[in-house]
């Protein structure tokens, strides 16, 4: 996979020409670009959805320095996806369901939730912590899922895990609206772990904040992954 195989959402005011009905939206930064040049099944999973948003300055300035026709103009994090369709649902009403995280987070948002917004019914399912799921795991979270028919659908088990899992079960999801994977926006909505202040944000330094935050978690995608990124990046530039 290359950048320019790459379909992506050049701006937020693009979001608003969606269509209405089942619609399959993923992000792409540069650690999920890295892992995706080994995992074919994640790499169909991002090159299969109905769009695909820059979720990172690296995929953003790579695509202006390899001169992309359709180059995004702007970062499009999961949590302004989050933001934006949660306040089209709350205007409005609707249901939304949240696929993944503890049952401590899912608990928090569906308390935030009803404080933001009143007018969305929330529903939650946590899966079973492992790896792999099971035939039996699949079929509980898929009939979890249709029993609800929401209008909007929230995975967070993080990447690539979320987004195959999407990928996979999409054509047996009974879902009305929009669905994403957001992975790390769970626990930002949730309160339990803080996003970067909008000034590093807007610098394009959201990546090093969390490399502060949570070093452990985090180093090997920022510091591993970026340089590997900026190779791939560099050969597609040399290979033109």
């Amino acid at each position: 996979m290359r950048i320019n195989d790459l379909t992506l959402v050049r701006s937020r005011a693009e979001m608003a020409g969606w269509p209405d009905g089942k619609f399959l939206i993923d992000t792409v930064n540069a650690h999920s670009f890295v892992v995706a040049q080994k995992d074919a099944a994640f790499a169909d999973a991002l090159l299969s959805a109905d769009a695909l948003l820059p979720d990172g300055i690296s995929i953003v300035k790579a695509c202006r320095w390899l001169k992309m026709q359709s180059a995004p103009v702007e970062k499009i994090a999961g949590a302004d996806l989050f933001a934006y369709e949660m306040g089209k649902l709350e205007e409005k009403g609707g249901i939304c369901f949240f696929l993944g995280s503890s049952p401590d987070v899912l608990a928090r948002i569906e308390e935030r939730a009803a404080e933001v917004y009143p007018h969305i019914r929330v529903i939650t399912y946590s899966p079973p912590y492992k790896p792999v799921f099971s035939a039996e795991d699949n079929q509980a979270m898929v009939e979890a899922i249709n029993a609800a028919h929401p209008d909007l659908l929230w995975v967070g088990m993080t990447a690539p895990k979320q987004e195959k899992w999407l990928h996979e079960h999409w054509a047996e999801l009974d879902i009305h609206g929009h669905a994403g994977a957001i992975g790390a926006v769970f626990d930002f909505f949730a309160g339990t772990v803080k996003r970067a202040p909008q000034k590093w944000i807007d610098l394009g330094l959201e990546w090093l904040y969390r490399l502060f935050r949570e070093p452990r978690r985090t180093w090997r995608r920022y510091l591993i992954d970026n340089p590997r990124f900026l190779w791939l990046v560099l050969q597609e530039k040399l290979s033109k």
